[in-house]
């Protein structure tokens, strides 16, 4: 399973510490009573001209509300109980500076991804995923290609030509990994960002990897 993720991700490694943060994530889950609740409804940044861009500091004055996009049940609110404690357990063990998990959604307006979960700044709920989109946002070419991206300089890697999707102007490390069904077909992503350079170690990157690996099972 491990190895199968990592040649799909395109990632590089090693399959022993990516084996031990499923034990530490999997003792998490089993010893957690799920107080980190579903988040169904929560403030979201006012867009630029055109949505292309997220407005910093600039929140829209209605909340954005989940149940718009998925159903309201008790099942789902147990899967997105499940999905925040998973935020958690990465926020407690990495002390990343912000966290995500988007489920790959058919909208009105096409397909998207649609943040389930997370914790940190407010932040963008949906990216279309489409190639325009993919110009200028990672998440989009990671959702589409079902690879993985870590960055962990982001001056250095828009001055290299990286398409990049500025939303907090702190960040300064950022890894953005698949989540695959079964058939190994990219289902969405998660997103991890950090306020300094070189933060996503091979240590850190075993933990996302290993969420990445448990996310997909408990998805709404």
């Amino acid at each position: 399973m491990i190895s199968e993720y990592l040649d799909r991700a395109n990632l590089n490694v090693d399959v022993l510490q990516v084996e031990q943060a499923l034990v530490e994530l999997d003792n998490y889950l089993a010893e957690s009573d799920n107080t980190h609740g579903a988040i169904w409804s929560f403030r979201i940044p006012e867009l630029g001209e055109g949505g292309a861009c997220s407005l910093f500091g600039h929140l829209q004055d209605e909340p954005f509300e989940l149940s718009q996009y998925i159903e309201y049940s008790e099942k789902n609110s147990l899967s997105l109980s499940q999905l925040q404690t998973i935020v958690q357990f990465i926020k407690q063990r990495t002390h990343v500076d912000w966290f995500g998990v988007y489920q790959n959604t058919k909208t009105g307006e096409g397909l998207q991804l649609l943040k389930l979960a997370y914790i940190g700044a407010p932040s963008r709920p949906l990216f279309p995923i489409n190639t325009l989109f993919s110009q200028t946002s990672n998440n989009v070419q990671v959702a589409m290609s079902g690879h993985g991206r870590v960055i962990n300089n982001v001056q250095d890697y828009i001055a290299n030509g990286g398409e990049y999707y500025t939303c907090d102007p702190k960040v300064q490390s950022e890894s953005c990994l698949p989540l695959y069904n079964e058939k190994m077909q990219c289902i969405g992503i998660i997103d991890a960002e950090a306020f300094r350079n070189d933060f996503f170690t091979a240590e850190t990157l075993a933990l996302l990897i290993a969420v990445c690996i448990r996310i997909p099972q408990y998805l709404p």
